[in-house]
């Protein structure tokens, strides 16, 4: 039921249509990748997923196959046509939108939902992170995105990868790169391999607001990540003040990419 290379070939000119470098377009076209990603999302019947970027429906019918609920979401005004005609007949509702605008509790009707996408390099990060500030109605989230990015989304303490976006996730979630996909199953290919991400709303944000406010930590984070490769004291010097270090008990030798979320927290609250 799911595409193949010739199939997507097919719907393409079929439509008069070619990929959009500008939107970053890469069609998936392998039953056994689309599958995986589906597997690896891990919905079923009874969940509703929102798929963001179906383009052809290549993953849409592998979502399909689940049993579960799928909304899918396309940005591209001239792919709506043919996804509609794909995924007719199936349990599955198409929406023109923009994710980086769209209100998910309105799509969702207020319900929980499950993300999963296929991500263009310039809209990954942006759009995982405001889905994970302000779409609240979004538990999970599966994301295909280039493999350097997905590293960094899931990066820990002491990662190369390891910056002010992987610390962003980590305040409100939980993220692992679950897979590797080759760039041999896209229509084009791309020049890149790509990373499975598996990404987990936690049930509250990681640091207590109470203990320091959203805006005091992550203006520390971005400050000391302005400069990654020096040492705090001197990435902070422009806003530490007397004895921070010693009350956070952080070492002031220490760079950047070497603190955990916590350490970082106790060096804003200690300001």
């Amino acid at each position: 039921m799911t595409h193949s290379r010739t199939t997507i070939q097919a719907l393409l000119a079929e439509h008069g249509l070619s990929p959009s470098r500008a939107l970053g377009q890469n069609f998936v076209a392998d039953a056994n990748t689309v599958r995986r990603i589906a597997r690896l999302a891990d919905v079923g019947p009874g969940d509703l997923v929102v798929e963001i970027g179906a383009g052809l429906g290549s993953l849409t019918l592998a979502l399909v196959e689940t049993g579960a609920e799928v909304i899918a979401i396309e940005v591209d005004r001239y792919l709506i046509e043919p996804l509609r005609s794909v995924v007719e007949g199936h349990d599955v509702v198409v929406h023109h939108v923009d994710a980086l605008q769209a209100d998910f509790a309105a799509i969702t009707a207020g319900r929980s939902a499950v993300v999963v996408a296929n991500l263009p390099y310039n809209v990954a990060t942006p759009l995982v992170l405001r889905i994970l500030e302000s779409q609240p109605v979004v538990k999970r989230m599966l994301v295909m995105v280039q493999r350097e990015v997905g590293e960094r989304l899931a990066a820990s303490a002491g990662d190369e990868a390891y910056g002010a976006v992987s610390l962003r996730v980590q305040y409100f979630a939980d993220a692992t790169v679950v897979g590797r996909v080759s760039p041999n199953v896209f229509v084009p290919r791309p020049k890149v391999e790509s990373a499975l991400v598996a990404v987990v709303r936690r049930d509250a944000v990681r640091v207590d607001p109470g203990v320091v406010g959203e805006a005091e930590l992550f203006a520390v984070i971005r400050t000391a990540f302005g400069q990654r490769r020096k040492m705090l004291r001197r990435s902070l010097a422009d806003w530490t003040t007397e004895g921070v270090f010693e009350r956070a008990q952080v070492e002031a030798t220490r760079r950047p990419e070497e603190l955990t979320l916590e350490e970082f927290a106790r060096l804003a609250a200690s300001r």
